[in-house]
């Protein structure tokens, strides 16, 4: 089809063999932002390189030839709520929505990508298999395993598949709860052959990840993506970007990132810097340097994301020559003593620089992010935020302040907080401050805020509700009326998203070990000098 024929490829395909494993690998979104996701790309680029390996690309909208009788079918899930086209993709197929229904007839169903490695459980009835971890150290071994099992049942594949770091096998784990409503009793293995704990893998190497594929279609058109770094060293407590991508790893400029964009530039003229925290490269006043060449006068430049005391003029100015308009910055607040607890290292003299900066350096925006309702956060520190943003108006190029309610995530130090139900009054307390000032104010939907929190803190009790709500429609309304019918079948909506939970609670990932063990995530929690449910940790 035209939309594939555009694409202009910087990897080689392998010529699958005549046994080659036939695997549909899926994008629960359309072509447009699926072909966006640089994690969707390098998987795909991976699948395509094995020569064992049949490789068709599925999306919402368009679709290559695909096998009529797929062994394998793996999505990439980065956003939580396209689940909902996971279960449209897999009707589509004629494959049922259960792992427990599905026969030899049915392809596995893997997945991976940022929300399932972060918290499976919501979707643990959904997936045969959950790779946890970065595809660098976990595609290769899973292609490998599968190969040699892949003419054995179901259940010896399934239990062949659990021995490999990262692969977690759901149907494998059996959970128990002290009561339908209650918290979680137990989560063991149902053969002593099974891994009790099934642990996020991770790559240590110093060459990251670039575009395989760039295209006029994609959301950011024509790009070349490369990551520059991983994980981000400042490890604010509520980040999942940073606590699941542990450790922090910069990719090698001479070795990586150099050759990288060089390749990309022999198709395009745009390159985006990727990561957390993109100027926190240890070499990237070289990295500008590089890119400062003169036979790279005609590139456009984009960053994903800056450290805000790393913004200077030369580099706003740099940005500015090479097409960029305006500067991301996460401030997360501008109280002194949220940004504490949160562990934010900033300053308002930091943030007031990167501000005056800009504005020096030709950028005729700065975006600002905060969030609402941090734990520990009062209303005096909403005053400070809205003093500190009004103040930049003055000093910088056009402000705009996107907000978002926290939202705690799995494997960070603040999973055990739920959301703070005065979350969404702040966020309204804050726009009847800002709006008249002349600061465009972009508040994320508290809803969204309470859906997402949901899935992140959820558990295998969710499986009925999920496939109730694709029927209701994906409103928090909507969810609260399935929570209404599943009444006394699962603890309530509140318990998921707003209760603080206790410290020694089991919680629906404790089988599944992140880069840092709970008790280093409980001496973090205890560092941010905010203190869970009253009581000690």
């Amino acid at each position: 089809m035209t939309v594939f024929a555009d694409e202009r490829l910087l990897f080689e395909p392998a010529a699958p063999e005549r046994d080659a494993v036939p695997l549909i690998f899926a994008f629960p979104n359309d072509y447009t932002v699926g072909i966006t996701s640089l994690g969707y790309q390098v998987v795909w680029a991976t699948f395509a390189s094995r020569s064992d390996v049949d490789v068709s690309r599925l999306f919402t909208d368009i679709a290559e030839p695909l096998p009529s009788n797929p062994e394998l079918m793996g999505f990439s899930v980065s956003w939580e709520l396209d689940y909902v086209n996971i279960f449209k993709l897999l009707e589509q197929l004629g494959i049922p929505l259960r792992s427990c229904d599905r026969t030899p007839a049915h392809p596995l169903v893997f997945g991976g990508g940022p929300v399932l490695t972060g918290n499976p459980e919501p979707f643990a009835d959904f997936f045969d298999i959950i790779l946890a971890g970065d595809g660098e150290v976990v595609l290769n071994p899973f292609l490998d395993a599968y190969q040699e099992v892949r003419d054995q049942t179901r259940s010896a594949q399934l239990k062949r598949l659990a021995q490999v770091p990262g692969i977690y096998i759901p149907s494998l784990y059996h959970v128990t709860y002290r009561d339908a409503e209650g918290a979680i009793e137990s989560i063991t293995p149902i053969d002593p052959d099974i891994p009790a704990i099934v642990a996020k893998q991770t790559y240590r190497g110093n060459t990251l990840s670039q575009s395989t594929v760039v295209t006029q279609h994609a959301a950011w058109e024509n790009i070349f993506m490369v990551e520059v770094v991983r994980s981000c060293p400042e490890m604010c407590r509520f980040c999942l970007a940073s606590y699941l991508a542990l450790p922090f790893r910069a990719a090698s400029l001479e070795e990586s990132l150099m050759p990288a964009i060089a390749q990309g530039l022999t198709v395009t003229n745009r390159v985006g810097l990727l990561g957390a925290s993109v100027t926190q490269h240890p070499e990237f006043e070289a990295l500008l340097t590089y890119l400062n060449q003169p036979k790279y006068d005609d590139i456009r430049l984009s960053i994903a994301s800056v450290r805000t005391n790393t913004v200077t003029e030369a580099l706003a100015r740099s940005l500015t020559q090479r097409g960029t308009k305006s500067l991301t910055i996460a401030i997360e607040s501008g109280s002194e003593k949220v940004r504490q607890i949160v562990n934010k290292k900033l300053t308002n003299d930091e943030i007031r620089q990167a501000a005056t900066h800009a504005k020096a350096g030709g950028l005729k925006g700065l975006k600002l992010y905060g969030m609402a309702g941090v734990p520990g956060e009062d209303l005096s520190d909403l005053e400070a935020t809205a003093k500190l943003l009004i103040e930049l108006k003055r000093l910088g190029p056009r402000l705009t302040f996107g907000c978002s309610t926290f939202v705690p995530k799995a494997h960070t130090p603040f999973q055990w907080f739920g959301v703070n139900p005065e979350a969404e009054k702040r966020l309204s307390q804050l726009q009847k401050q800002l709006r008249p000032q002349g600061i465009e104010f972009r508040p994320e939907s508290y809803s969204w805020s309470v859906i997402q929190t949901l899935i992140s803190r959820g558990d295998r009790r969710l499986a009925p509700l999920l496939e109730l709500v694709r029927d209701y429609g994906d409103s928090l309304g909507s969810y609260k009326r399935a929570f209404k019918t599943l009444r006394r079948q699962l603890p309530p909506l509140d318990y998921y998203v707003h209760q603080n939970w206790a410290i020694d609670q089991v919680l629906p990932w404790h089988h599944l070990q992140g880069p840092l063990p709970d008790e280093t995530l409980k001496k973090h929690l205890f560092n941010s000098g905010v203190t869970l449910n009253g009581g000690q940790y």
